[in-house]
């Protein structure tokens, strides 16, 4: 009877044990930060095309109303008649197009955005972009997904011109795009070579979009820590000038 090796099954088991570790991981990833992140995408589809609709109805109700005045004045006949309809026509197709075009591709933020607006366009940026990008990458862009809601939600709160605030803008709206273009310029068949430094393009992309989630979550976290501030503040003081009884001491001593 053949001896059972326990190292051999041991090993085998570990193996085992890690691959199922790396496909539950993949598991949560998908139904993570990413699924979040398609699901907000989606949100902001959907009111981007209900939006369109009412254009399109306000426009085609303007059209009718305009064609009903002229022939209060003087009767359009058919050929007026086609004519409106013509101009519904065209009226529809230019709001389909400009509101289509949106929903089809989201380019990478305007420098010009508003903040939360430029956190809305670069979370919708980087869904998009996510599938032409290797699996590492795929999971850096998750966890830059993730800290956007908490980042939006401070960034709202600032100016513009704030210096973190602006770091945060030339990120998402110049840096990391630039970074995604350039990489999907560079011909698969080059992308395996190494650089100066040893590391593949892969590896920098990696490493860079490693880099700027950091920096994200620095300032998100930052403004945080700014708004934790000036609510211990304000509570500070609501206890220093109500508490111990401090109405009834002033009504005492306004009287």
């Amino acid at each position: 009877m053949k001896e059972v090796d326990h190292t051999e099954v041991m090993d085998r088991a570990q193996r085992v044990m890690a691959h199922a570790t790396d496909v539950m991981a993949r598991l949560d990833a998908r139904g993570g930060a990413a699924q979040q992140a398609a699901q907000r995408d989606r949100q902001r589809l959907n009111a981007g095309l209900g939006r369109t609709a009412a254009r399109i109805g306000i426009a085609v109700i303007a059209v009718w109303i305009a064609a009903f005045v002229i022939g209060m004045v003087r009767p359009i006949g058919m050929t007026g008649f086609l004519i409106a309809l013509l101009t519904t026509a065209v009226v529809a197709a230019i709001f389909l197009f400009r509101g289509g075009r949106g929903a089809v591709s989201a380019p990478a933020p305007a420098p010009d955005l508003p903040n939360g607006a430029m956190v809305d366009r670069f979370d919708s940026y980087i869904v998009r972009v996510r599938r032409v990008l290797p699996a590492p990458a795929q999971a850096q862009l998750d966890s830059i997904s993730a800290v956007l809601p908490s980042l939006k939600q401070s960034l709202e709160r600032v100016e513009t011109l704030d210096p973190q605030a602006q770091d945060a803008r030339r990120l998402m709206s110049i840096h990391l795009p630039g970074l995604i273009d350039r990489y999907a310029n560079v011909p698969p068949a080059y992308r395996g070579e190494r650089d100066g430094e040893g590391k593949t393009v892969d590896e920098r992309l990696v490493e860079s979009l490693a880099a700027a989630r950091a920096a994200l979550s620095e300032v998100s976290e930052q403004l945080a820590r700014t708004d934790l501030a000036a609510f211990e503040t304000q509570g500070r003081f609501i206890k220093s000038r109500y508490g111990e009884q401090g109405i009834e001491s002033e009504d005492a001593s306004s009287t």
